[in-house]
């Protein structure tokens, strides 16, 4: 679908370390430990008893970490790749086989038991933000009441529902699949697709979510999506592609990896086989220095350094209805230079709002709006639903209403006729009413006129509005220095009224569906990296070509599928609450990349100048891996 994205999808993720190989490596690891104590506290006279319990601490401890994802990942994944493709966990394997063959078994043995155990601490954290995600999952009901012909009602699975069918739903009972209520009223939490905490009111006619909890009301429903085609399915298909999709910084050190391990086996080669003749070394003191060198140079912690950070802040955007299909996305919306704003139900609510209302002072402007809304409750037009929506009627009039094409709403009362209509269909008009028609309109209001017996006595403007986190978005995008465009279909006048209100930098007007993922290319070309924000199946292709597409989460099906960010509950401040949370989020990777080669750097001159050992180098080189981690864990709770 994303045809100028270019997200490469085949990550073979080696080091994401997502094995879940169940209880038994920690098992393994602690009859490990037992054994290195034992060893530790026996006497010097029962050498060879030590020596197999170090090594039994070594083999049972690394089984997990060194054995199965050093050993059988380097050959799975040089057999898939055709070249040798070692791992930062091969290099810990050889270290602690060099110790013991040089008669260190205690070196080797707490070499392992360090190296894995800050595996499984790393496992634990990576897991913590792995667990947010997987709460979404464990939210995904799995049974429902089926109202069979003659009443009664049929526990069946999700799966087997089809569109039409009717359920009952009881009071706290999670609402099964999308739908629609057709008797009762309740309230339901939908926390677990939109992160908004209030209950929402829902009666006769009112949609209703999947995997939301209902409240005290019990109601009917009748099945209006497949169980594949919810919005909660849609939720756990986002979430899904997430995992498989890096940040560039992942994808570079991933790629980086094997060739830095290559390189580090032959610097340690060269030392162990060199040094003896050039320095004067013994060949035991060079493979030990050998051994230490592969152990400060290995790049566990730059491994890491990305992984954290990444789960981290994508789990806590999607526990606040951000859900983004990668971090790639993420990563990239920090970067943009411009970004782009579909008007109608994005920037506004996209339903016209009645703005102004003026009357003749000549009339009783009272009984004039109960005429009004007579006239107006006989249409179904958009505008009509504004006035309705405005005002209330003093006294209910009982109107006979025709709706005259090309005029508008006719009746009669009391003897006279009165009739709603688009200015253009007036002929009577004062310059009063003309002045104010011309002044509303160039603001980009839609104008109607009230007369009676076809004199003009009123009239009202409406418009679509603002939404109220617009303002604040489009001055937080600005502050930044980042390009602000309204693209929209409709007119000049009322696309740059919208910017006008809202500060935005340009306005492209009149645009068909075809051309706005045009526009998107050109800002492109003029800006640099672009993001488009917006809600119907006309932005599709835009979102498509945008480096990073974002979409109203009440947008259409379409939309949502084809963008990299869904912005739950169509609520624009959750944009920038994304936008602050990727720039932390590139800036802990960063600084987590800078300082696990800083602690590298440091590990190689240090045993180089003979300065440390075995011990000291995977304390520190393991630290800091930790150190690492927990920085990255920090998004969890970034506000």
């Amino acid at each position: 679908m994303h045809t100028s994205h270019d997200h490469s999808h085949s990550h073979d993720h080696s080091h994401e370390d997502e094995h879940s190989h169940g209880k038994m490596p920690v098992v393994l690891y602690f009859i490990g430990l037992i054994a290195f104590f034992i060893a530790f506290f026996l006497k010097n006279d029962s050498l060879v008893l030590k020596n197999v319990l170090f090594l039994t601490a070594a083999i049972t401890a690394g089984y997990d970490v060194i054995i199965l994802e050093g050993i059988k990942e380097t050959i799975a994944n040089s057999k898939s790749q055709k070249k040798f493709m070692p791992n930062s966990h091969m290099l810990m394997g050889l270290a602690a086989l060099g110790a013991s063959l040089i008669g260190q078994f205690s070196e080797g043995a707490l070499l392992i038991l360090i190296f894995s155990g800050a595996h499984f601490l790393e496992e634990y954290a990576e897991g913590r933000s792995k667990r947010e995600i997987t709460k979404l999952l464990e939210m995904n009901p799995t049974t429902a009441r089926l109202i069979m012909t003659d009443g009664t009602t049929k526990i069946v699975d999700v799966s087997e529902l089809k569109v039409g069918d009717q359920l009952q739903v009881l009071n706290g009972d999670q609402v099964p699949i999308d739908g629609m209520i057709l008797s009762g009223t309740t309230s339901i939490d939908e926390s677990s697709i939109n992160g908004e905490s209030m209950p929402k009111e829902k009666s006769k006619g009112d949609a209703v979510f999947g995997s939301t909890i209902n409240g005290t009301g019990t109601f009917t429903m009748e099945v209006t999506k497949e169980n594949k085609d919810t919005v909660f399915s849609k939720i756990l298909q986002l979430v899904n592609q997430n995992q498989n999709n890096q940040t560039k910084a992942a994808s570079i050190i991933q790629k980086f990896e094997p060739k830095y391990v290559k390189v580090v086996l032959i610097l340690a080669s060269a030392v162990i086989l060199f040094t003896p003749f050039m320095l004067g070394w013994s060949w035991a003191h060079s493979i030990y220095r050998g051994l230490v060198l592969l152990i400060a140079a290995s790049p566990c912690a730059l491994a890491a350094s990305t992984v954290s950070a990444t789960l981290s802040a994508t789990s806590n955007l999607a526990k606040r209805g951000v859900l983004s299909k990668g971090s790639a996305y993420l990563s990239q919306l920090a970067e943009i230079d411009a970004i782009a704003f579909d008007k109608t139900g994005t920037l506004t609510y996209g339903k016209p709002e009645v703005t102004n209302v003026h009357f003749s002072d000549a009339v009783n402007k009272e009984n004039m709006i109960d005429i009004v809304i007579a006239l107006e409750k006989e249409s179904n037009h958009p505008l009509a639903d504004a006035i309705l929506r405005k005002f209330d009627a003093k006294n209910k009039l009982p109107i006979e209403v025709t709706n005259q094409i090309g005029k508008g709403l006719v009746g009669e009362h009391d003897g006279s006729q009165y009739r709603v209509g688009k200015p253009t269909s007036f002929e009577d008009v004062s310059a009063e009413y003309t002045r104010l028609n011309a002044k509303w309109a160039s603001e980009g209001k839609t104008v109607v006129y009230i007369a009676e017996n076809e004199t003009v006595i009123g009239l009202i403007a409406l418009m679509d509005v603002p939404n109220k986190n617009a303002k604040a978005t489009i001055d937080y995008f600005k502050k930044l220095g980042i390009h602000t465009t309204l693209i929209t279909g409709d007119s000049e006048m009322t696309g740059k009224a919208v910017a006008e209100q809202l500060g935005i930098d340009e306005v492209v007007a009149n645009v068909m569906p075809e051309d706005k993922s045009n526009i998107i290319e050109q800002q492109k070309e003029k800006y640099g990296v672009t993001a488009m924000v917006g809600d119907g199946v006309n932005d599709a292709p835009a979102l498509v070509t945008a480096d990073i597409g974002i979409a109203m989460g009440d947008g259409t099906d379409v939309a949502v599928e084809v963008s990299d960010l869904v912005l739950m509950q169509s609520d624009l401040s959750k944009l920038v609450e994304a936008h602050k949370v990727s720039s932390k989020m590139n800036r802990v990777t960063w600084q987590n990349i800078i300082f696990s080669m800083a602690v590298v750097v440091f590990l190689i001159v240090v045993s180089f100048l003979g300065l440390t050992n075995i011990a000291i180098s995977v304390i520190v080189h393991e630290g800091s891996t930790l150190v690492v981690i927990l920085n990255g864990l920090r998004l969890l709770r970034s506000r």
